[in-house]
């Protein structure tokens, strides 16, 4: 009896010494406290903008993440960051994108960059809401978004930022929903978007059950004539987005389409959505990580 309880209690004193990221991937590990402020290390500023969307007939707003040593004499790539089905542009100030870019930054593991984060619900003005975010209407309001993105955000930003043009200096990531969009946006404008990110994405890009998706299986592949990096990353444990993202991983690879894609611990929140964050930032704009 003693002998077993003795053993009970090694395991669980194994157990509980674990690392806190035993089913990760190891090349995907964050660094200890890659999303706590350090000392010494300069921060990205934060800007609270609205621009008029004549997509959707109203202003908007958005938020806009600048290099400590911003200088509008010079020229930045540029990351759209987009959010999840129950957010809007404020949702990823809860992933603190500043602390994770500026720690990279200190580090030499990513570019400077502007990050624009927008709200993706991209309602026409008058549409009248059921309240429901589940709703047929308030799927259409996201994808609605494409249209928002191209024909307003992004004219909203050159005219205002010093942006770097072109597909090599244009990302677009998001979380859950935001994903999902990601995944529509990046690979329907390949000659727009050189990077694309997806933490956890929502079901709808593929056909599920009796629902159409955003894409065929035949259609969801990389064009190869241009170079895109693609990643997308899922929580060992998310219930909410499945296995979705897997089943997005294996379309492209069915298709031909190189990219990343890798699990980490977590669930559908944002311990694995700043992991992504952190993942994508460190292998865009020319970076690659080790």
């Amino acid at each position: 009896m003693r002998t077993g309880c003795f053993l009970l209690v090694l395991v669980l004193a194994l157990l509980i010494t674990l690392p806190c990221f035993a089913d990760d991937t190891q090349a995907y590990r964050p660094v200890a406290d890659y999303d706590k402020k350090q000392e010494g290390v300069a921060y990205y500023k934060l800007e609270a903008k609205s621009y008029f969307s004549k997509t959707c007939g109203k202003i908007r707003d958005v938020l806009v993440y600048l290099p400590p040593e911003y200088n509008p004499d010079a020229a930045y790539p540029v990351l759209y960051l987009l959010h999840g089905i129950g957010g809007n542009h404020l949702e990823w100030t809860g992933g603190v994108p500043d602390v994770i870019l500026g720690n990279l930054l200190a580090a030499g593991e990513a570019k400077e960059m502007i990050v624009v984060t927008p709200n993706i619900k991209a309602f026409p003005a008058g549409t009248p809401s059921s309240g429901n975010m589940y709703s047929p209407e308030t799927f259409a309001a996201f994808d609605n978004f494409i249209n928002d993105l191209r024909d307003d955000l992004m004219p909203f930003i050159k005219e205002n930022y010093s942006v770097l043009e072109g597909r090599e200096n244009t990302a677009v990531a998001g979380l859950s929903m935001g994903g999902r969009e990601a995944l529509y946006i990046g690979l329907s404008m390949q000659d727009t978007f050189g990077y694309v990110g997806a933490f956890a994405p929502a079901p709808g890009v593929l056909p599920y059950f009796a629902e159409g998706g955003l894409f065929t299986e035949e259609s969801f592949r990389l064009e190869e004539q241009y170079e895109t990096f693609v990643m997308i990353g899922a929580g060992t444990t998310d219930t909410t987005g499945g296995e979705w993202p897997k089943t997005y991983s294996d379309t492209l690879t069915k298709n031909g389409s190189a990219h990343v894609f890798y699990e980490t611990q977590g669930g559908h929140n944002f311990f694995v959505w700043k992991n992504g964050l952190y993942n994508f930032a460190r292998n865009i704009f020319g970076m690659k990580a080790e």
